[in-house]
Order: structure tokens, then C-alpha cells, then sequence
């Protein structure tokens, strides 16, 4: 998994508070396109994982309308014990209808169905269901094809223009006998809109009901409370976001401990109809499935993406 639904969510809710100096979307003529993109991780327990991506659009209006297909080639070297590769294929549909917007990534690795998809509508108290299934990139998930399936709904909460919470519960389904059950919070202020700056409270807890049952990180219980500090600016129509906390972890066998979080991401402007790119790196020492927990765990993710329309 990469970012989880509430970051996303929450980074959706920041921006449609309608800012000033925030760019707006433009109608985008429908074409073909075909684009790349390479996403890295790397964590303190020797795991690394590349996974590169070809697209092809037969229709392009946008990240919102389009419909095409996903080659992907991943590399997994999980805790320093070997490489194994898998060839991966994806259908991917964007679309919406009236108040309603939806996207679908659907495909295969060769052993199951993977792949996203969720949909939300685009009132005030923003709605959204979501489901998620991959696998479990950690030597035993890779070896004996151990996936995880994570079925949610978030909600957006607005207090006011520039306050909101967003709340979000979920279910993950692991192989074999473990469900991890999720609940998440995440209080969002507007310090200076004109800025693009936000004081944010996240939390989260999740708790399993079978503790260590294979090589991922499962505890019976883990928690979360991240402050966080961000800021979305627009320079020549490009977007650039920065934003870093420092909060409190733990789990059901350690003590409160230190938690960090580093992000910072680039979009392309909108009003560019022909090439559109990315980026974005993450720093953070919440412990992953793949990861441990405890004193020194970090885990690094990058995504680079470029996307020509003709």
C-alpha cells in the first residue's frame, strides 16, 4: 500500500476549501495519452521495492475522466533476503456522473485480483467508500502470496470554511486468519488561506485479531497522534506542497515513543494540456507491514510520474 485513504482524503478537503491563490481545475479536451511512472521505497529493516509503469489512456480528460491500461514491472527485496519481480496489469477508468465521481484500478499480478477503486461525491460533508487489495510485500506475503483487502468509508466534517475533521473506519482482511480493524481522525485548521497554510491533528488506531500471525507487522493494537504543519502554495501555476509533523506511536508491546513525518509533492499546472507531472517523497517511521517497530525504524517512498496527451 502507498498512501492510505485518509491522507488522500484529507488532501482532497484542504484544497476544495476554495482558497485564494488555489488554481482550479480547467476542462481538458478528451485524447489519447501515455505516460510513466516510478514509485521507490526503502526502509531501515533492509526492504526495497521499485516499481515502474507504463500507461496508456484511450481517453484522457484529466485524472478525473479516462479510461486505459497499466503495464507495470515491481521489484521486491523484502528485509535484505533476495529480489523476486512481478509483471503486473491494470485496467484503470475514471469517470462521474452528477454529483458523483469514481476511479477504478483493476488488474492482476498473475496469482489474484489487485488493484484500488473507490467513489465520492463532491457535497460539503464529503463521502467517500473505498477498497484496496495487494499484496503483502514482506518475505513470507511474496513467497507464500499472502494479500491484504482494505474495504473503508471516510466523511468529511466541516465545522466551518476553515475548520473540518474527517473521520474514516475500515476493515483489512489478511490471508489466512488476521482482520485488522481501522478507525482514523484527522482535525484540519486554516491558519492563512492566502498562504495555503493548515495546522493539522491526525490520529489513528487499528487493532488485529491475530497478533504476529506471519511476517508483517500485526500487533494486537497500535496508535497514532501526528500535528502536523503544512503548506500548499502555487507558483506559476505549479503546485507544490510541503508539510511535517512530529507526534507519539506506540503498540500494544512498547511505550509511547517518538513519531516523525516529512512530505513534500509537485503537480504540473492544469491549464498545460498536453504534458502533466508529478512528484512526491515521504519520509516517516510509522511502522509499515513490511516494517519492525521500535527506536530507528524509517521508511522513505518516492513517486515520479510524467504524462504526455496527443
Amino acid at each position: 500500500m502507498e498512501l492510505t485513504p485518509t491522507y488522500k482524503t484529507i488532501a482532497a478537503l484542504v484544497l476544495s476549501a476554495a482558497l485564494p491563490g488555489v488554481a482550479c481545475a480547467q476542462d481538458i479536451e478528451p485524447s489519447r495519452a501515455l505516460g510513466g511512472e516510478v514509485f521507490a521505497s526503502t526502509d531501515s529493516d533492509d526492504t526495497d521495492i521499485l516499481r515502474t509503469a507504463i500507461d496508456f489512456d484511450l481517453r484522457n480528460a484529466g485524472d478525473d475522466d479516462r479510461i486505459g491500461i497499466r503495464v507495470e514491472k515491481a521489484w521486491y527485496d523484502p528485509s535484505g533476503t533476495g529480489t523476486r519481480s512481478r509483471e503486473r496489469v491494470f485496467g484503470r477508468y475514471a469517470g462521474g456522473s452528477g454529483n458523483w465521481n469514481w476511479s477504478i484500478l483493476a488488474g492482476t499480478d498473475g496469482h489474484t485480483v489487485i488493484g484500488s477503486a473507490s467513489i465520492h461525491d463532491k457535497s460539503p460533508f464529503r463521502k467517500e467508500l473505498f477498497i484496496e487489495r495487494d499484496v503483502v510485500e514482506t518475505p513470507r506475503g511474496l513467497d507464500e502470496n499472502i494479500y491484504s483487502t482494505f474495504v473503508g468509508a471516510a466523511i468529511d466534517l466541516p465545522v466551518d470554511d476553515r475548520n473540518i475533521v474527517t473521520v474514516l473506519g475500515g476493515i483489512q482482511d489478511f490471508t489466512g486468519e488476521n482482520l485488522r480493524l481501522h478507525a482514523r481522525a484527522n482535525y484540519v485548521h486554516v491558519v492563512k488561506p492566502e498562504w495555503g497554510l493548515s495546522l493539522q491533528l491526525r490520529g489513528r488506531y487499528f487493532h488485529d485479531s491475530e497478533p504476529r500471525e506471519f511476517d508483517y507487522y500485526s500487533p494486537r493494537w497500535y496508535a497514532q497522534v501526528l500535528p502536523v504543519v503544512q503548506l500548499r502554495r502555487f507558483v506559476g501555476g505549479w503546485e507544490l506542497l510541503g508539510a511535517g509533523g512530529i507526534g507519539a506511536q506506540r503498540d500494544a508491546a512498547t511505550d509511547w515513543r517518538r513519531s516523525n513525518f516529512a512530505q513534500f509533492r509537485f503537480q504540473s499546472p492544469d491549464t498545460d494540456r498536453n504534458w502533466s507531472t508529478f512528484g512526491e517523497i515521504i519520509y516517516t517511521d510509522t511502522p509499515s507491514n513490511n516494517g519492525s517497530v521500535g527506536t530507528g525504524y524509517s521508511y522513505v517512498q518516492g513517486r515520479l510520474g510524467v504524462m504526455r496527451r496527443f
